[in-house]
């Protein structure tokens, strides 16, 4: 990483980068984007036109950020006092168009998204808020301060997410939906507010869970949401009852730290199903 006069890069003429800014080999600066002093890009990375990134912003290698979208731009937090703050991204992570993706609130704090993402169209990501590796983000979904949203789980259209949020690995997030509550891993949710539905049988597949931790997975499942147990209890129960696996494991130490409780299933007429799942 050089600073943008020694780096090659195509820089359009009608761009403005600020002379301080660092960017790699081959990065590509579309027209009309402005690219602040303190931000840095890996190599290969293309930024499209009337792009805005500023502040303490770092990004990986062959990202693509689209027309449009504004990164790490000071947080929408009435807390903030123009402290230094951060906004890291991962290598080949795409940001499509007008995306809003804002620094962190608190002295050298940080808003992080992994490796390998998509944010589709409209995505917003609020200040403080950490995106694992291979997340997905589909048109117009908003997540508030603080959201942690771990590895894999796929996010749809238009779903809001409340404040210090997380959700699990493999997670499924339907539509529209309105989540006020930590979302476990493997789970598929829909509605508003937002209810279990099942496990994401298909996402567990796609991402190289073995059949033998899938059925362990819905032996936890049950426990969780079928037992009637106490979220403590059926902690203790996954505990002593199902064999331990990689899966099993973080689903443990995820509900241990549950602050917001967890999503559940709806209580009539519930559409709940892991027959999917054997």
């Amino acid at each position: 990483m050089t600073d943008n006069n020694n780096s090659v890069a195509d820089i359009h003429k009608f761009a403005v980068v600020h002379p301080n800014a660092k960017l790699g080999n081959n990065v590509k600066i579309g027209p009309f984007t402005v690219i602040g002093e303190n931000v840095e890009i890996g190599d290969g990375t293309e930024v499209g036109p009337s792009v805005v990134i500023t502040g303490w912003t770092k990004i990986g290698k062959d990202c693509h950020i689209f027309q449009g979208a504004s990164v790490g731009e000071e947080p929408q937090d009435l807390k903030f006092k123009g402290e230094r703050s951060f906004v890291e991204i991962g290598d080949r992570t795409k940001i499509h168009e007008f995306c809003t993706i804002h620094r962190a609130c608190g002295e050298d704090k940080v808003t992080r998204i992994g490796n390998d993402c998509l944010l589709m169209a409209y995505v917003h990501v609020a200040h403080n808020c950490v995106l694992g590796d291979h997340v997905v983000m589909a048109n117009a979904a908003m997540i508030a301060g603080h959201v942690i949203i771990e590895d894999r789980a796929v996010i749809g259209g238009m779903a809001g997410f409340h404040q210090f949020v997380r959700v699990g690995r493999n997670a499924m997030v339907g539509g529209m939906s309105r989540n006020i509550h930590d979302i476990v891993p493997f789970t598929m949710i829909e509605g508003s507010p937002a209810v279990v539905c099942g496990l994401n049988s298909i996402g567990m597949s796609r991402a190289g869970v073995t059949p033998e931790a899938r059925k362990r997975i819905k032996q936890a499942y049950r426990l969780i949401y079928r037992s009637g147990l106490r979220l403590e209890e059926a902690v203790k129960a996954i505990e002593e009852q199902v064999e331990p696996c990689d899966e099993i494991d973080h689903m443990v130490r995820f509900l241990k730290n549950v602050d917001r409780g967890i999503c559940r299933p709806a209580k009539h007429g519930s559409k709940d199903s892991d027959e999917s799942d054997d």
